[in-house]
């Protein structure tokens, strides 16, 4: 049953859709609650944040707090870490947060395994199921839930990238740079000006400055420093 959910959530083509399938899958797993956030660094604008859950509608505000989130003990090892996390009572206590585990149990949040994917480009999937009763004492029952979480987080991850991510870039065409360009992005990026990064590439400034224009005409943007950005936030260079 579990390998159609994999399939299902895949094929979802709405927001509403991919509710139903990850809620789907949570109960089939055996939890009550479940919450799924994309997350796309962007370092012009900051992070955006893509998620859909179903959280009591009590618990919402708290849930979405984010000063709250970095106190949680369980979205900090997400933030930091790809290894699942199964917690409790024990882990908020261990972490002097006893209250907020106290807080979210009066709504049955009392026992749970996140994921969190960290990827290229600077995307983030996180998931994350809930539950009141306590997890299964054998240690192999619980590493099958993990497995199983961290099997459909793949699939998960598809679906939220083609669904939440905005429409536009999306659609919108990657322009093909250069080598060259490439290479006066880097360093640019390196702090180095035209003039020094021509006499690197053993070319002339006017040359250098040339790929650069190109570079700037292609991403659509008006200087230089725009451009390293954007290509820094579309996986082009790296620091």
């Amino acid at each position: 049953m579990l390998r159609d959910s994999y399939q299902s959530v895949l094929a979802a083509q709405s927001q509403h859709h991919f509710r139903d399938e990850i809620v789907r899958f949570a109960h089939e797993l055996g939890f009550e609650t479940v919450s799924a956030t994309l997350i796309i660094d962007n370092p012009m604008t900051g992070a955006e944040f893509f998620g859909t859950d179903n959280t009591p509608a009590a618990y919402y505000d708290t849930y979405t707090n984010h000063s709250m989130g970095k106190l949680d003990p369980v979205m900090q090892h997400c933030k930091h870490h790809h290894r699942p996390i199964v917690w409790n009572q024990a882990t908020y206590v261990q972490a002097g947060v006893g209250e907020i585990w106290e807080e979210q149990a009066a709504f049955g949040l009392r026992n749970g395994i996140a994921v969190a994917m960290h990827l290229p480009e600077g995307k983030h999937f996180f998931i994350g199921v809930d539950r009141c009763e306590a997890l299964p004492k054998p240690s192999h029952e619980v590493n099958r839930l993990m497995a199983d979480l961290q099997l459909f987080a793949v699939h998960a991850h598809e679906a939220a990238s083609s669904i939440f991510t905005p429409l536009k870039s999306r659609d919108e065409k990657r322009p093909r740079l250069t080598p060259r360009e490439l290479e006066c992005l880097n360093w640019t990026m390196a702090g180095k000006t035209a003039w020094e990064v021509g006499a690197i590439l053993g070319i002339s400034e006017r040359t250098a400055v040339l790929h650069l224009n190109n570079a700037m005409h292609k991403l659509g943007c008006n200087n230089k420093h725009q451009a390293v950005l954007k290509a820094l936030r579309q996986g082009y260079i790296r620091c």
